[in-house]
């Protein structure tokens, strides 16, 4: 019979890594859990948009003058037409389903947040690492270049340049219209947008390169980009991690503001800004024009901003499990 001391020293003692740690902490979070749930349903009923819209029999596109005054283009019925064929009501003067065209913009609010703030992470990464790591004249050169590319005025820039950009995008190859249009928003985005998540991964790195494990590869020989990328980016990816999804619902934020400004998307493509800037002249009459949008909108950004608070929260070495 082994006794209770025995059997106490003989039970292994594991560790938990972090990324167990962070989970632990998720699943237990109910926040999450819910902001979770939504933000799949939604990226489910982007991705599946033309499925779903095509068991209800409509699309973003077909004009219906059937549903609207033919005189004045007002929806015929109550909450702007809203019916069995239309759940969410027709635009005016077109008769296009509005529960489709929201379905379309967002995927294509999902598409340039993505897109965008994937080259973020892909530039903000490797520029911050590379300038926390070498110091001297590349990281004086790199931290000029990001305070330059931060001094300029980002609304005023991709108002200015969104005409001349998307015509030579054109000449590089890229369709013209709509593709140009979401290509030069993604670029413009990540490419204004890299310096901020840069200076983070710089300050990271600078604690990092003084780290034991970093000294001990060093000193056995290993090459510059072995301990950048065997070293010292696995460390790295909480941080980005955090930034990335806080990061997403700024940027279908941005999005639906310079769709609304005008250099978005051309019609009849939807879009989040076009659905609101169109809904602003009917909203005394027909205020679900502007509330419908609206409202998926700050759902998307909220719940997005929530998962990245509780992401933050989990990642948090300091935090006492409860």
């Amino acid at each position: 019979m082994s006794t209770a001391a025995d059997q106490v020293t003989s039970t292994e003692i594991t560790g938990r890594s972090l990324a167990q740690i962070a989970w632990s902490r998720l699943r237990r979070d109910r926040t999450f859990i819910l902001s979770s749930v939504i933000l799949i349903v939604i990226l489910l009923m982007a991705l599946f948009a033309p499925v779903i819209t095509g068991l209800i029999g409509v699309d973003p596109y077909s004009l219906d003058k059937t549903v609207i005054d033919t005189s004045g283009g007002k929806p015929i019925g109550p909450w702007g037409g809203a019916s069995i064929e239309h759940p969410l009501g027709v635009e005016w003067g077109t008769g296009r389903d509005i529960m489709a065209r929201l379905l379309y913009g967002l995927r294509i609010s999902l598409l340039i947040a993505f897109s965008a703030t994937i080259l973020v992470v892909v530039l903000g990464t490797l520029f911050g690492i590379i300038s926390g790591y070498a110091r001297g004249w590349v990281d004086g050169f790199l931290g000029r270049f990001m305070d330059l590319i931060l001094a300029f005025p980002f609304l005023l820039i991709i108002l200015a340049l969104s005409g001349s950009l998307t015509q030579r995008l054109t000449a590089l190859g890229v369709p013209e219209g709509n593709a140009s249009r979401i290509t030069y928003l993604i670029l413009v985005l990540g490419v204004f947008g890299w310096p901020y998540l840069a200076r983070i991964v710089r300050g990271e790195v600078l604690s990092l390169r003084e780290r034991e494990f970093v000294e001990s590869a060093v000193s056995i020989g290993a090459s510059t980009p072995r301990i950048l990328v065997r070293e010292i980016l696995p460390n790295l990816w909480a941080p980005i991690l955090v930034y990335a999804t806080l990061l997403l619902p700024v940027y279908i934020a941005v999005e639906a503001v310079l769709s609304f400004l005008g250099i978005g998307v051309l019609p009849p493509e939807p879009s989040f800004g076009a659905m609101l800037a169109d809904s602003v002249q009917y909203f005394t009459l027909i205020p679900s024009y502007l509330f419908i949008p609206g409202t998926l909108l700050v759902i998307v950004v909220v719940a997005f901003n929530l998962v990245g608070d509780s992401i933050r929260d989990a990642l948090d070495p300091k935090a006492v499990d409860r």
